[in-house]
């Protein structure tokens, strides 16, 4: 199945109220007046209108998603709220057309397990965020791994689960790309999901000046 097919299946889901969300991200991410702030895989965009009034007038909010569908919703409802400060990229995660550190604060629900290259994403994440930014972001991670039967059925991927990796993988992924303070903030206990057992976190770093990848 290729990316188009499963970015179509995707796109069904736009059509019913399943909820793709797996976390907390922006709840736990407290964001300030006058930041400006990047949520990867914005969906509808709720997420990016609460951030944009997190951050007020003096701040600005980028929502990135790589369904064209999910950024024409967004952008007709920030444009039926009047909610100015806000701005939708349709785009894949691991190249964001953005300079780098541009955001304080990037987000995400339960969108990074979707990215074939984990590695690539993560460090876009690095590059966008300025010197003392921070990510907070939700993601499932898989008890083991997952089977390569599913890895490119449209049905599992939708689900949030067929992209998903172990949690010692995810850690590992995002400690090389060069964040030193990795906290996890909240996890749940494992659950079934599709084919397969996974668990939920939502993690959070900084990047300082001293960091390196």
């Amino acid at each position: 199945m290729n990316t188009v097919e499963i970015n179509k299946r995707y796109t069904l889901l736009t059509e019913d109220s399943c909820c793709l969300s797996c976390g907390g991200a922006l709840d736990k991410s407290e964001a300030r007046i006058g930041e400006v702030c990047i949520d990867l895989g914005s969906g509808r965009g709720t997420d990016v209108l609460r951030l944009a009034e997190a951050v007020g007038n003096e701040g600005f909010v980028y929502g990135v998603d790589a369904t064209a569908s999910m950024i024409q919703k967004a952008e007709k409802t920030a444009e039926k709220m009047g909610v100015e400060n806000v701005a939708f990229l349709h785009s894949d995660l691991e190249e964001i057309n953005l300079p780098d550190e541009t955001a304080h604060l990037i987000i995400s629900n339960c969108t990074l397990n979707h990215v074939a290259n984990k590695v690539k994403v993560w460090k876009e994440i690095y590059r966008l965020l300025k010197n003392g930014g921070r990510f907070v972001i939700s993601d499932i991670y898989s008890m083991e791994e997952v089977p390569a039967q599913y890895a490119n059925d449209p049905a599992a991927v939708a689900e949030c689960w067929a992209g998903a990796i172990t949690r010692d993988e995810y850690i590992k992924i995002v400690k090389a790309v060069g964040f030193r303070d990795f906290e996890i903030l909240e996890e749940s206990t494992p659950y079934d999901k599709g084919k397969i057992v996974v668990a939920s976190f939502t993690i959070s770093a900084s990047k300082d000046e001293f960091s390196c990848c």
